[in-house]
């Protein structure tokens, strides 16, 4: 079940892995709690190694106005009130891309994203096309936060915030922990779906970008989400729904997979 679960998300923990087993292990007549697990893992060397990697895609030196930051005041109680934006560095051997991603900050939930092999604006521009295209609440009030990089505060990237009365928020400084959400996506989808090695080129990169964002945002449980996924938080922003949704989903993938073999 473990080898299932990784076939999709190579770098699923401990925790997250007995949450979307759970179900099934039921079913199954089968109890183990998280402390066996992890002693059976890294009994089989399954356990996943930490990596961290540093690469600055933020260019803050330039001429356009940089606003003040908002987001850190505001209460986010529920979907679409603020999306957090930033532009991360997926290695290829064809070169350096980079990944602009725009994440709901209530249901973590991927609401756009962009793949360019360079960093000019038009990869964020595209990534927030998709994210307003993917709005279910498009009434609500909005605020987008990101780092006060040049193609945040460029006029073509501005003028789109402005268009769709989405109020505009900056890191006051370059620090990681203003953007705090936004950076924690990035390694997620890195280090957990392996996109952190180095791809053959930037169509494969495409794909397995569409199929990550695809699987974190159905498949995989979110802490901050009390273990739902970002995109059942998203459509049901109550914080103590019906359970166990995922791990229904999670089922039907063994009993395929079992079936298979």
């Amino acid at each position: 079940m473990v080898k299932v679960v990784r076939q999709l998300m190579p770098g699923t923990g401990t925790r997250k892995l007995l949450d979307v087993m759970k179900y099934s292990l039921n079913n199954r007549g089968i109890n183990i709690g998280r402390d066996k697990l992890f002693d059976m893992l890294r009994g089989a060397q399954m356990l996943i190694p930490r990596r961290k990697r540093h690469f600055f895609t933020t260019d803050s030196k330039h001429m356009f106005y940089k606003y003040p930051n908002k987001a850190k005041d505001l209460i986010v109680d529920k979907p679409e009130q603020l999306w957090v934006s930033d532009i991360t560095y997926i290695k290829s051997k064809q070169g350096n891309l980079y990944l602009s991603l725009i994440t709901d900050a209530f249901s973590r939930k991927i609401m756009g994203y962009y793949l360019a092999d360079h960093l000019k604006a038009t990869g964020p521009i595209e990534a927030l096309k998709m994210a307003l295209k993917n709005r279910i609440y498009p009434n609500r009030k909005l605020m987008h936060h990101s780092d006060k990089g040049i193609q945040y505060c460029c006029d073509n990237y501005i003028q789109i915030l402005n268009a769709n009365n989405i109020e505009i928020s900056m890191t006051s400084k370059y620090d990681p922990y203003e953007n705090a959400k936004a950076e924690r996506i990035n390694g997620t989808i890195k280090n957990e779906f392996e996109l952190g090695r180095t791809l053959p080129d930037i169509q494969y990169a495409k794909r397995e970008i569409n199929k990550t964002v695809q699987i974190y945002n159905t498949l995989r449980p979110h802490l901050s989400c009390q273990m739902k996924t970002p995109q059942q938080t998203h459509m049901n922003p109550d914080p103590y729904p019906i359970k166990l949704k995922t791990n229904y989903l999670w089922e039907t993938i063994f009993l395929n997979n079992f079936n298979q073999n």
